[in-house]
């Protein structure tokens, strides 16, 4: 992350939403995924990323819209960087709030989104709005009226898919090495031994796993543990006891990676959500 870079980031305690705005230049982030839902828009410049096997320009005023688990990279390609703001929706919130809202909700069913990047003057304001309401702590009141109306204004924007929807169907292999890494996310995993629990060689379980997860084994597993780091840091535990449960080499180790994938250290993530000192 350049000099001129930045990241504003806060928690509402309530809905477990992060608040973030972030400015970026050159190079923003690696190819990574979030657990939660990131609806947001592009405030200045031209903010590029590819997503969905898309190459995306989000331009001033367009919204985006990621799910759980979809990997994306960020890139400011023009002079100046780009400026964003973004609401990270958890899951769990996100569907109880829509199943309030709609009449019919499809069981064991997930809301996701037609598009990744969109022009909706309307969305946006409405993001912009539940954002500033949470970032300020309005009263509980307004926080609710604001996140309603995005609510309101989302709804009709997604659909319901099956939560085992997987299209296309991905290959045997591939799905016994992800489940795998899923199980020993904090141990030294190697290839030989992940060949040998899906039952083909390496070679051919690292491009059946790329072509069906769009990243190499070994950067799965990164994100994984990257991701549940981002869970332990917004408890409110340190660093160093982070990289320690979930197989790191040290602190520094997963502050290489967590910077990498997110912009911001490990110990800055922690501060801005939990308020608590750096240790």
């Amino acid at each position: 992350m350049s000099n001129d870079s930045w990241i504003d980031l806060k928690l509402d305690a309530e809905t477990g939403i992060e608040i973030i705005r972030a400015h970026f230049e050159g190079h923003a982030y690696d190819p990574h995924w979030h657990d939660s839902y990131l609806v947001g828009f592009t405030e200045q410049g031209v903010q590029q990323f590819n997503c969905r096997k898309t190459l995306h320009n989000s331009l001033p005023g367009q919204v985006f819209l990621l799910e759980p688990g979809e990997i994306h990279d960020g890139l400011a390609p023009s002079p100046g960087g780009f400026t964003y703001s973004t609401l990270y929706l958890q899951p769990h919130w996100l569907k109880s709030q829509l199943q309030s809202l709609c009449d019919e909700v499809p069981e064991d069913c997930l809301p996701t989104f037609a598009e990744t990047l969109t022009s909706e003057p309307d969305l946006a304001l409405r993001i912009a709005n539940a954002l500033q309401a949470l970032y300020h702590s309005e009263m509980r009141i307004v926080r609710h009226a604001a996140l309603d109306a995005l609510l309101e204004t989302l709804s009709s924007r997604m659909r319901w898919r099956r939560r085992l929807e997987t299209t296309p169907r991905l290959p045997a292999a591939a799905i016994k090495a992800r489940d795998y890494l899923h199980a020993h996310l904090d141990q030294d995993v190697g290839l030989d031994e992940l060949a040998v629990v899906a039952g083909v060689d390496r070679f051919r379980l690292s491009r059946a796993f790329k072509a069906s997860f769009g990243l190499a084994p070994h950067a799965y597993l990164v994100q994984l543990r990257l991701s549940l780091a981002r869970k332990l840091l917004r408890q409110g535990l340190a660093p160093a006891s982070v990289a320690s449960e979930l197989g790191f080499a040290d602190q520094s180790h997963l502050g290489r990676w967590f910077r990498r994938a997110y912009g911001l250290s490990p110990a800055a993530y922690r501060r801005q959500c939990s308020n608590l000192p750096d240790r």
